[in-house]
């Protein structure tokens, strides 16, 4: 077999297991004796793990500055803490929360050195200036499994409205030093965000899989995300007091997995047209992105099948569709138009059993698709397995609505 050249970009440490939480006091002595916690608003704050992290902090003579976060982050929110913590001589941050506490946390280590404004690099929307860093040392450790955020050089922040933008801070400095994957950290997480995170999970997983970037190792690492979505989050999502707890904690397990592994596939190879969607839909509207993700799936794989089979019937990602038919399936006998439908099939199935919302439950209607179309990420687009006419991008919202 003749191997393709290809590269591979910077990804932190990884400590993934049951009780990695209990590195991190350690982690952070290793940097200094000042750092900054930026968490969720609740559910980690009330729980066991903050109550022993805040006490070994204290033990260790560290001396530790909080904020939370609740909702996306904004530029404006980055902003104010950056000035409120500029003169504290923060030596370390550590983020533990969903995508939104790891971006925030990913933006603020970048300037608290320089105390700049984010809008001086924040992609097509900011000033333009080139960053130089330098970032403060950064340990993630996400409570949710969908983002992947733990694994990424990107902080995404967001203007929610009429004139809106859901745009990147992105630099190789930003990548955390650490993360920290602690499966036990998802005990707590409600249906609706394991069903949003999860189809997240998935639908970077996938595109990862399908982009014109991919490679032999990010083939590998995808499929073998792909494969613990399929095994565990329909598992997990359904549990209830009835439920095993070992299967639901390795359900865990390996949800956590497969968001970390998307992580890393989708900063190695970029995503497609549902990302490239979700972007416009997350500025607009107060859509969770896991939401469009799942809503839009189906769709979307529906949309670049035939997109292939029409004008590009030797394009490699109708394979590689079938291929993810096959597994997502278990029916490894499936010829490829029987695998592509079963996987249309399924992501449809998926999304109505965790009850996915449509994009109109939002306020999205007819009227939004030429902006939604305008404004689509064009990063992302260029990655999606095949070019999207007008068309079929508009149909691609109107499938969610």
């Amino acid at each position: 077999m003749q191997q393709q050249p290809f590269s591979l970009s910077l990804f932190p440490r990884i400590e993934f297991g049951t009780g990695k939480i209990n590195l991190v006091p350690q982690l952070i002595a290793s940097y200094g004796r000042r750092v900054l916690l930026i968490t969720g608003k609740q559910s980690f704050c009330q729980s066991q793990h903050w109550n022993k992290l805040t006490a070994e902090l204290e033990q260790r003579q560290i001396q530790w500055f909080h904020i939370t976060i609740t909702g996306e982050p904004s530029p404006n929110f980055v902003d104010a803490a950056v000035r409120q913590f500029f003169q504290d001589k923060i030596q370390c941050i550590v983020a533990i929360g969903g995508g939104s506490a790891l971006d925030c946390g990913k933006a603020i280590s970048g300037l608290l050195s320089s105390a700049d404004s984010v809008m001086e690099y924040l992609e097509g929307v900011g000033a333009g200036k080139t960053y130089t860093g330098p970032a403060l040392p950064f340990i993630a450790v996400p409570t949710t499994a969908g983002t992947g955020s733990e694994a990424t050089k990107n902080s995404v922040l967001s203007e929610i409205g009429e004139n809106g933008f859901k745009k990147s801070f992105r630099d190789e400095q930003l990548i955390p030093r650490y993360a920290i994957v602690d499966p036990d950290l998802l005990e707590n997480c409600p249906k609706a965000l394991i069903a949003a995170n999860g189809m997240d999970a998935l639908t970077q997983l996938m595109e990862s899989y399908l982009s014109t970037k991919a490679n032999p190792v990010t083939d590998a690492l995808a499929l073998s995300g792909i494969e613990a979505v399929r095994d565990s989050l329909l598992l997990w999502y359904h549990s209830d007091e009835t439920s095993s707890p070992d299967e639901i904690a390795q359900a865990r397990a390996n949800m956590a997995y497969a968001a970390l592994i998307s992580g890393i596939t989708l900063a190695q190879v970029g995503l497609g047209s549902v990302h490239g969607l979700a972007s416009p839909l997350g500025a607009f509207f107060p859509i969770p992105h896991g939401v469009a993700c799942g809503t839009v799936l189906a769709e979307a794989t529906r949309i670049n099948i035939a997109a292939m089979k029409n004008r590009e019937p030797q394009n490699c990602g109708l394979e590689r569709y079938a291929e993810i038919g096959r597994l997502l399936s278990r029916q490894t006998d499936l010829d490829d138009r029987q695998a592509q439908e079963k996987l249309l099939e399924l992501l449809s199935d998926w999304s109505q059993k965790m009850a996915l919302e449509p994009l109109s439950a939002y306020g999205v209607t007819e009227a939004d698709i030429p902006r939604l179309v305008a404004n689509i990420s064009p990063s992302s687009m260029q990655t999606n397995p095949i070019i999207l006419t007008q068309d079929e991008k508009e149909q691609l919202i109107s499938s969610g609505i």
